[in-house]
């Protein structure tokens, strides 16, 4: 059978993904300040032309990728969360999910390089910033849709939760192993059950941002 020839559109997605899959090796191997556009239009495979047409900045190119990981690993947490039976520990679950995806290789190194990479250049790190905003509020209300069963989850459940495996991570970079890191996590599901416990009593209330 002979296939059809790409449209416009599916060119242009397909070289986007490869520039922002390029740029997450890059930032993987080399660190961040070792990772240049140049560097990255070459692992992509596409001219320079290319990735100045879609990406014009360093900045744009990084934040882009960054954000086009994290929502790869939401979609496939969304996907994971809706197979966990009924009957099951939901919260442990998505505890379980979220820091599988978080302490995956090339998540964790590309998300370190990043904060620790652009803490001295403002712009950058302000954009790094708002994309994590974005993908908390995006955690949160997969949280309530497909995690929660009963009263709203405050959203500084959720902001402890990623601080926590945050901390875990640089953890990790300074030789915490994973038994103890699994420890941690085994530990926080406890506390977690213990929280969703005292919400469903009342004993812990949403903030008033969180009230409807």
């Amino acid at each position: 059978m002979v296939q059809k020839p790409k449209t416009q559109a599916e060119r242009t997605a397909s070289t986007r993904k490869r520039l922002l899959d390029a740029t997450i090796a890059c930032l993987n191997e080399h660190g961040y300040a070792a990772t240049s556009t140049p560097l990255i239009a070459r692992r992509a495979g596409v001219s320079r032309g290319a990735q100045l047409h879609h990406f014009p900045t360093k900045a744009e190119l990084v934040v882009s990728a960054i954000e086009h990981l994290f929502e790869r690993h939401l979609h496939e947490f969304r996907e994971a969360i809706q197979q966990v039976a009924a009957h099951e520990d939901r919260i442990a679950a998505a505890i379980d999910l979220l820091w599988a995806a978080m302490s995956e290789e090339q998540t964790r190194h590309t998300w370190i390089e990043l904060v620790v990479g652009t803490r001295n250049e403002p712009v950058l790190r302000d954009k790094v910033q708002e994309v994590a905003r974005r993908l908390a509020q995006a955690m949160l209300e997969t949280f309530m849709q497909d995690v929660v069963q009963g009263p709203a989850l405050p959203e500084v459940a959720v902001l402890i939760t990623t601080a926590l495996m945050d901390g875990l991570l640089l953890q990790r970079l300074a030789g915490l192993d994973d038994e103890r890191a699994a420890q941690v996590i085994e530990a926080y599901k406890a506390v977690a059950r213990l929280a969703t416990v005292a919400l469903q009593m009342g004993q812990i209330q949403p903030s008033p941002k969180d009230a409807p």
